[in-house]
């Protein structure tokens, strides 16, 4: 028998999961990309990002409270269209969590870390990841407990840019005319604000991930739309903020040219020891890592027990009642891409999967309307989910050729199971029909 999972969520510790998740170590770095491809109103394409997400945010928070399961998108998925599509989307969630993990493994053990100490790569992988099963194992209220610490030190960081920043305005080294420069020399206005718009869509994923502890949350009707939609309001705060300060602190060329964008702020105000947002770094790379871990190893676990992945993934721990059959699962294929892969070449092909993921849940929120599922759940505007069908299509085309190809071989892979779960299917319903 199939144990289910413990609820121990409240609505903060879910706020801080998905503010955590979201705030992650993006950042840190896609100031600067955005600011290279828009201009100086980096604010623009974060409203945007802002805007796109929040659509496909609507879809899930509808159905995270209409079928509260930690099978999150795959369990979408299968309801509306059937096993084989939902074991592709699943499938394509699992590997964008699985490869996030390794590629912020790899990123803990590089620059940010050898700036205090010099290790070994593959010891810190090894050990890092370790750790985060463990953590993981022990319970999600333990997890989520780091969660909320980690998330306090990442905020506060970006906090402390946002004064700074503020400081560089007060004094007078700003300038507050490039807050409304949009365009390139290769783009218009508006082809420069999509452009910029990827970029910073990529820092607020992270939401997605949060439906997977539907099934662990204590009133998931309740809490789930406020924690959802309080921090993604929350991250685009802070985001705009950021944009806004950085954008005016530091001119656009140094800005764009810097692989570490928030820094240039800290140089400009003074006083504040570079060192410290290493560390800071280092701890959103961690909480990063330990959040979509936490969500890799719920999706499997949903995934088996709906029959799509091998049943011992659904194995529960005694007492403590945590998946640890799929938290060593995932924590092994994420050390072995950590291992032997390099940060870009994981990080690439996650937009990617996640664009199919989205796509495949806002066409589900359309199909089930017709299925009660639990009493009084959250419900979007019908519109919602078509804006968002449309978001999912606009950011395809803005993806590079190369990822399509390094992409679609995991997509082919999410195929391959589909494929077989749908011959299976068809196999035992002559069984079953014979049975009865």
């Amino acid at each position: 028998m199939v144990s289910s999972l413990k609820r121990a969520v409240s609505t903060p510790l879910l706020y801080f999961f998905i503010l955590g998740d979201i705030l992650g170590a993006g950042v840190y770095v896609l100031v600067g990309s955005v600011a290279g491809e828009s201009g100086g109103a980096v604010w623009l394409p974060l409203l945007t990002a802002l805007l796109l997400a929040a659509l496909t945010a609507g879809s899930y928070a509808e159905l995270a409270t209409k079928y509260p399961r930690a099978g999150g998108s795959a369990h979408y998925a299968t309801k509306a269209f059937g096993p084989a599509v939902g074991s592709f989307t699943g499938f394509c969630m699992l590997a964008a969590g699985v490869v996030s993990v390794g590629a912020l493994a790899r990123a803990f053990a590089g620059d940010y870390l050898r700036e205090l100490v010099s290790l070994p790569t593959a010891l810190v992988v090894v050990v890092f990841l370790g750790a985060l099963a463990l953590l993981n194992i022990r319970g999600i209220k333990e997890s989520l407990g780091a969660n909320v610490v980690a998330t306090v030190i990442e905020v506060g960081g970006l906090l402390l840019i946002i004064g700074l920043g503020a400081w560089v305005v007060l004094r007078g080294d700003a300038d507050l005319g490039r807050l409304t420069e949009v365009g390139t020399g290769d783009q218009g206005v508006l082809g420069a604000t999509l452009a910029g718009a990827v970029l910073a869509y990529y820092s607020f994923v992270g939401f997605e991930t949060s439906v997977n502890l539907a099934e662990e949350v204590k009133e998931p009707r309740r809490s789930y739309p406020r924690a959802l939609f309080g921090a993604l309001l929350t991250a685009g705060a802070v985001y705009l903020l950021i944009g806004v300060v950085a954008s005016a602190a530091v001119p656009t060329d140094r800005l764009a040219a810097s692989s570490g964008p928030l820094l240039e702020v800290v140089r400009l105000a003074g006083a504040v020891p570079e060192g410290l947002f290493s560390l800071v770094a280092l701890v959103a790379v961690a909480n990063g890592a330990l959040l979509t871990g936490i969500m890799s190893s719920r999706l499997a676990y949903g995934m088996a027990r709906d029959g799509l992945l091998p049943a011992p993934l659904a194995r529960v721990l005694p007492g403590r009642r945590t998946p640890w059959v799929a938290v060593l699962a995932t924590t092994a294929v994420s050390l072995a891409l950590a291992l032997t892969g390099e940060v870009a070449a994981l990080a690439e092909t996650l937009v990617l999967l996640l664009l199919v993921v989205f796509v495949a849940v806002n066409a589900a929120v359309l199909v089930l309307r017709r299925d009660e599922g639990e009493a009084d759940h959250f419900r979007v505007p019908v519109v919602v989910p078509w804006l968002g069908l449309a978001s999912c299509v606009l950011l395809f085309t803005r993806i590079d050729g190369a990822v399509w190809v390094r992409g679609l071989i995991l997509v082919g892979l999410g195929v391959v199971l589909a494929a077989v779960n749908l011959v299976r299917g068809r196999r035992s319903a002559p069984a079953t029909g014979r049975a009865a």
